[in-house]
């Protein structure tokens, strides 16, 4: 669990950087400087182009990982990794002449009650293909137990150069038109640094072989696209959903909850950019016992930690409001559910690592089908009766849901089981200081509030989390900072 620890912790500070730099985009700059109606365009284009993603990159970035451990020889590892980077093209090709032969219906398919977001439709595969191959230049480095810098190029990368774009709008270089152009291009640069930074942790040698294994190979990708697709179809699909039935600039709305909501899920993505190789290594290696010592941390870790950021935004979400534009209020229950959702996805742990590295991976393909028709459906009916919020009621149903099956899966056909008597402390400490924080704030300027009661409950959320050694990991590494307090 020590790479496990160190990277996590270089990760989360990373990812958390990024957020920042996001907070101050999607919180302050774009509601300012953008305006509702190419806000929520631009939240449009990005969530369909992120839905795009699993097509693009094939699958191959989930499958990088899971057969290069299996991989016996150096030889035998180069082939395979040449033969990643052009699987792609596959769909990407035929994906793209499809979108330009038939843009004007798909034109008119997608967003005929909102036209003016036609002229950027195009801007949607482009930022796909940028994605796609992106995840598959990061998996290049993650198996190579390299994460921090591809985090770092991940999560900060993209946002600094739309905070320039952003600023550019408000000084004059730009038209919000035109910002979304600088944002595409922003993917492009993306994914320029991160296949540089692959190449220099592992030079390619291009080999124009098939893999021994290659019909392992296209069955598992295939698989991925599908159900990454999924995975994906349930984060964003609402945003691309909404101006099917609701002015476009409602999307603006939802997407300023859906990123303070989000924050929550940061301790995930930092962690799990290092646990899924390792998950993929002791699969392959049959060390199962080893296996569910990990699963079991996992899940405790990031439940504590994901807690406190959850109580961090919760308690503090209604003065977070009176620093936002007025016209982009109205948001406090998305924030609440769609944060209930992320939470969901924390205490399940490396449940979707474990899944990807079995044999059984195909049978939870059915339940994200049925899944997915049932978001579709819960979205035709609650947005249109309760507007952003029926969406992001759609969205903790269908995740939780979700979740709960894939739970079920690993439990029953694994014997692998993510909770202990742990689980139950820490959820009852994360009630008990929201029922104490939620219902007073001081009397200050909202910035001030937000600052005095985040370091408070800090404070008492990590008090008693050390006392009941909720988390043993978490106590450890506080031991040792503490002890080095004491040396100094």
């Amino acid at each position: 669990m020590g790479i496990v620890i160190n990277q996590s912790i270089k990760n989360t500070a990373v990812t958390y950087f990024g957020f920042a730099i996001g907070a101050v985009n999607a919180l302050f700059l774009y509601t300012n400087f953008l305006g509702k109606l190419h806000y929520g365009i631009t939240a449009f284009v990005l969530s369909a182009a992120n839905i795009l993603m699993p097509l693009m990159a094939f699958g191959v970035h989930n499958t990088l990982v899971r057969f290069y451990a299996r991989c016996q020889s150096e030889t035998e590892r180069e082939r395979f990794l040449s033969f990643m980077l052009w699987m792609p093209l596959l769909l990407i090709v035929p994906v793209c002449l499809f979108f330009g032969w038939f843009y004007d219906d798909v034109a008119f398919f997608v967003i005929r009650e909102n036209p003016e977001v036609k002229p950027y439709l195009w801007l949607i595969p482009t930022v796909g293909i940028c994605m796609g191959y992106f995840e598959v230049f990061y998996a290049w480095v993650k198996v190579h137990m390299q994460s921090v810098v591809g985090n770092f190029i991940s999560e900060v990368l993209v946002r600094a150069v739309v905070m320039v774009l952003l600023f550019g709008v408000h000084w004059g270089w730009l038209t919000p038109a035109t910002f979304l152009y600088g944002a595409t291009a922003a993917y492009a640069l993306q994914l320029l640094a991160m296949m540089g930074y692959a190449f220099y942790v592992k030079r390619p040698t291009f080999h124009w072989s098939v893999p021994h294994n290659v019909y392992d190979i296209f069955g598992y990708s295939f698989f991925i696209l599908l159900s990454g697709g999924i995975g994906v179809f349930l984060i964003d699909f609402d945003k691309v959903m909404i101006p099917a039935y609701e002015d476009v600039g409602s999307n603006a709305l939802y997407s300023v909850a859906i990123f303070i909501a989000t924050v929550i899920a940061v301790p995930s993505r930092a962690m799990l950019q290092i646990i899924y190789p390792i998950t993929a290594k002791l699969m392959a290696e049959e060390k199962y016992d080893e296996l569910n010592d990990l699963y079991k941390k996992s899940a405790i870790n990031l439940q504590v930690f994901g807690g406190l950021i959850m109580l961090g935004i919760f308690l503090n979400i209604h003065q977070l409001y009176l620093l936002i534009p007025a016209e982009y209020s109205g948001g406090v229950a998305v924030v609440f559910l769609i944060g209930l959702s992320k939470f969901s996805d924390l205490i399940v742990g490396n449940n979707n690592a474990i899944i990807l590295n079995t044999q059984y991976y195909r049978w939870v393909l059915l339940f994200g089908v049925l899944l997915v028709v049932m978001m579709v459906v819960l979205n035709m009916v609650l947005i249109p009766r309760y507007g952003i919020v029926g969406a992001a009621w759609a969205t903790l149903i269908s995740i939780v849901v979700y979740n709960a099956i894939k739970l079920f899966f690993v439990v029953k056909k694994m014997r692998l089981y993510p909770f202990t008597g742990q689980t139950l402390k820490s959820l009852l400490l994360i009630v008990v200081v929201f029922v104490a924080f939620y219902f007073w704030d001081f009397g200050f300027h909202p910035l001030l509030n937000i600052a005095l009661k985040s370091v408070l409950v800090t404070a008492v959320y990590g008090y008693l989390n050390y006392r009941w050694r909720v988390s043993p990991e978490m106590n450890q590494v506080l031991d040792r900072f503490l002890a080095r307090l004491k040396q100094t």
